[in-house]
């Protein structure tokens, strides 16, 4: 792994895979575009070209479609000399700077653990599995303790459908971060 000058990153090794350090790994992330692009490519899951990479990432900026030039022009730009390179010497990602051409590598998985997985409303996984569980118990014990309305449903009927919602949440979560768990079986 080569590092630019004036960069320096600390690494220590498992059996599996070249780690990065928990600092380096929040210094890598500290930055939306850094985190956008690893974003992009774990939901791409293959080999990206830079111009589409940058154009994807000035979409999410702007919220436009497509976004102004000027704007993918900066992020084109910013990417190529200094983001990618970042993400490529921590050994994040793979960059060929001659083919403009990025990839994810196993490595990402050290990574991944760090980026907070939010939903496309803004709310994290774990927030609203855990309002799911609270709406789901609370309505349980309010058809149990007979409360008006309420006491008209059986509980099973409130457990079941909550249940149902989370297996049906559980799935889409995975199957919307595919790319990591396939990553791991190989």
């Amino acid at each position: 792994m080569k590092c630019y000058p004036g960069q320096t990153m600390s690494y220590r090794f498992t059996p599996d895979y070249a780690g990065i350090s928990e600092t380096d790994i929040h210094d890598l992330l500290r930055n939306d575009r850094r985190r956008n692009a690893i974003k992009c490519l774990q939901d791409r899951g293959r080999e990206v070209m830079l111009r589409d990479l940058a154009e994807e990432i000035a979409e999410i900026e702007t919220g436009e479609s497509p976004p102004p030039r000027n704007i993918r022009d900066s992020v084109y730009i910013s990417l190529h000399q200094s983001h990618l390179p970042k993400l490529d010497a921590a050994g994040v990602v793979a960059y060929d700077r001659d083919r403009k051409t990025i990839r994810l590598r196993k490595e990402a998985r050290a990574v991944d653990v760090y980026m907070e997985v939010v939903t496309k409303y803004g709310v994290t996984w774990a927030t609203y599995y855990r309002t799911l569980g609270t709406v789901a118990l609370f309505l349980v014990v309010l058809s149990l303790t007979g409360v008006p309305l309420v006491s008209l449903v059986d509980p099973l009927i409130f457990a079941s459908a909550f249940l149902a919602i989370i297996a049906g949440s559980a799935l889409y979560q995975l199957w919307s971060r595919r790319w990591f768990y396939l990553s791991r079986l190989s």
